[in-house]
């Protein structure tokens, strides 16, 4: 019998970090000992008392039968006491708070609360692949957005086309961002971003995954401590990146209530909840003591140092990002990402993802993740040294 997959299925690209995971597979069956710089998934444990209250929790038989739809109050009232905590922002966590299995899922499934087709959603260019797949899941289409160093990796709002932005529902911003470390300064930017998205009648989606991992003395803002921001979008966030939780599996939505609602009822229409027990735990978290931040971002912040230093000893120019776990660099001359990319695989035996894996105009960069030991960065930094791995 002949298999006849649907559009939404066959027009979808692989995932990017899936084929970077077969790439790296390939070359390790090969024999080489592969140290990935690819995927940002921090190497240090979840706090021991998150672990604590898992276990703890999981032991309660209550815990074992379906979960809340929209998440524990508990859990939402948690979130909005760390917005007010942190941002000075005030949540109604029946309304304006909704649990996820992951940012990525929320990200994944808002489109398909307010995309139809022919609708656009505007999505940036290079970004997190999730942006365009999910629009292009809802049956969108998704009009790059497109970033580059010249408007420091921040779109250009006017440059968006009249017919674009009429046909726009959505728009995807990200910052500190994804893939590039780009970072705001202040909400100035936000400001501008919720007077576009009123002018225009377009829902905001800021993915801020990133917010707390950031160096020298730099703080990200939070897009809804803009005035008018719940008025036009929601704010995306997760406990993976913060409190070291990637495999756990859990974040929120928060921001319009319009939205939340919107996004809770197809929820609870495709997935039951998250397990409460992992829900308990991240309550756990987000009442984590600041000496948990003071141990992990000096590591990352020396890591990002040590990287940024070799590849400006082989001739790159870089500054030190303010923002994320991430280095984003320009291939040498006479390299596209990808070839770039495999060179250095069969030269170093180090993998560094390839720009445009995060869009058309990430072609001629590639990215680095510094969620490795030290010990196995020094040796990657020495393999590249060794390899006669040049920038000029």
């Amino acid at each position: 019998m002949k298999i006849h997959e649907a559009r939404r299925i066959s027009n979808l690209p692989p995932y990017l970090f899936a084929e970077v995971e077969r790439e790296i597979a390939r070359a390790r069956e090969r024999g080489v000992d592969v140290i990935s710089l690819g995927i940002g998934d921090p190497d240090f444990p979840t706090p021991g008392h998150v672990v604590a209250k898992l276990k703890e929790a999981v032991d309660d038989p209550a815990n074992h039968r379906y979960p809340s739809y929209e998440g524990l109050r508990e859990y939402r009232v948690a979130v909005a006491e760390w917005y007010k905590r942190r941002f000075n922002v005030d949540l109604d966590p029946d309304t304006e708070v909704v649990s996820l299995i992951g940012s990525k899922e929320g990200i994944a499934h808002i489109p398909w609360c307010f995309i139809d087709p022919g609708d656009v959603a505007l999505v940036p260019d290079p970004g997190y692949p999730v942006y365009a797949t999910g629009v292009l899941l809802a049956g969108g289409d998704a009009f790059p957005m497109r970033l580059g160093p010249e408007t420091r990796w921040l779109p250009d709002l006017e440059s968006i086309p009249r017919d674009v932005r009429a046909k726009a529902k959505l728009m995807f911003i990200n910052y500190p961002n994804n893939p590039t470390a780009a970072t705001v300064d202040g909400t100035r930017f936000f400001e501008s971003v919720v007077e576009f998205a009123k002018e225009n009648s377009i829902i905001v989606c800021h993915d801020a995954a990133y917010s707390e991992i950031t160096f020298d003395g730099y703080v990200a803002p939070s897009f809804l401590q803009v005035p008018g921001a719940k008025e036009v979008g929601i704010e995306f966030h997760s406990l993976s990146k913060t409190y070291n939780m990637t495999g756990w599996r859990i974040g929120w939505a928060a921001g319009c209530k319009d939205v939340i609602e919107a996004l809770g009822r197809l929820k609870t229409n495709i997935d039951s909840g998250i397990f409460q027990a992992i829900q308990y735990a991240a309550i756990a978290a987000l009442e984590t003591s600041p000496e948990h931040f003071s141990q992990v971002l000096p590591a990352y912040a020396s890591r990002r140092e040590k990287i940024v230093a070799a590849l400006n000893r082989l001739g790159w120019s870089l500054e030190l990002p303010k923002g994320t776990f991430y280095v984003w660099a320009p291939v040498p001359e006479g390299y596209t990402s990808i070839s770039f990319s495999k060179y250095v695989l069969e030269k170093a035996g180090v993998f560094l993802t390839p720009g445009v894996g995060y869009g058309s105009a990430g072609e001629g960069y590639f990215r680095i993740s510094v969620t490795i030991s030290d010990a196995r960065l020094e040796e990657a930094i020495s393999r590249l040294e060794d390899a006669g791995v040049r920038f000029s």
